[in-house]
């Protein structure tokens, strides 16, 4: 049985197909992402050709496998102060941003990587890394940007919180505190329903290279706690940032 995965003819039709139906629901649906469904399927096609190239000299040792992650993480960063930025536009924004990705992933990674449950070799740190990284990502962006959209709506609340002598980073969780957990649903739902409603890709991958469905599980499984435990530390992260941050007021938020 052939596991040939290039793209053939079928494909090349196939993919822009895919991005024109995507393009089209978007319109229909007027979500406003149009462009960018075209743009990050281009840049994701241009990405992926530069990156096989370099993957290969990520791979050659340790340090190559290193810095190629602190590249996932520089990118990440600027990826997800972007999106939150639409939000509302927070001083550090950046930093913050930095500290709630490669904390989360670093902790995890380490916890992985060093007693030895995925093996301290570049072929297996670096897929790994590019997980959890992207797990982080995502939960520093919809943390971010549900914390400030909230803290933006119930502006009023806030300035009640610290009427009657809370402190700004209580007052700030008090109000928008209880919907970064919204950011970890995503995780959470994929953990809850893998095998049911989703093979994820590591355990697809194993299973298709030869391995054992136990040992693919026994992988899937320490990848999406990873996941969790990446998502929940980003998240708690960028919360106690934001709350200590110096936060727009009502007016200037309204017209960001």
């Amino acid at each position: 049985m052939s596991h040939d995965t290039g793209l053939g003819i079928a494909a090349v039709i196939v993919l822009p197909l895919l991005v024109a139906i995507a393009v089209l629901g978007s319109r229909l649906a007027s979500l406003r992402h149009d462009k960018g469904i075209v743009t990050a399927a281009l840049r994701a096609l241009l990405q992926l050709a530069v990156v096989g190239a370099l993957v290969g000299f990520a791979l050659q040792s340790i340090w190559g496998t290193l810095g190629f992650i602190l590249v996932m993480m520089t990118v990440a960063t600027i990826t997800s102060a972007r999106r939150i930025r639409h939000v509302a536009v927070v001083p550090g924004q950046y930093a913050y941003c930095a500290a709630a990705i490669a904390g989360g992933a670093t902790v995890v990674l380490l916890l992985l990587v060093l007693p030895g449950v995925v093996p301290r070799n570049p072929g297996s740190i670096l897929p790994m890394g590019g997980i959890i990284v992207g797990g982080a990502m995502n939960a520093t962006t919809l943390a971010g940007r549900r914390l400030l959209s909230e803290y933006g709506g119930r502006f009023g609340e806030f300035e009640a919180g610290l009427s009657i002598g809370l402190m700004q980073p209580d007052a700030f969780k008090l109000v928008a505190g209880p919907v970064a957990g919204d950011a970890l649903l995503p995780s959470l739902d994929q953990t809850r329903t893998v095998g049911l409603v989703t093979l994820p890709g590591a355990f697809v991958g194993m299973v298709l290279g030869g391995a054992s469905p136990t040992a693919a599980a026994a992988l899937q499984l320490v990848v999406l706690i990873g996941l969790l435990a990446a998502g929940s530390i980003a998240i708690l992260t960028t919360t106690e940032l934001l709350a200590r941050s110096k936060l727009p007021d009502g007016q200037s938020f309204m017209k960001g």
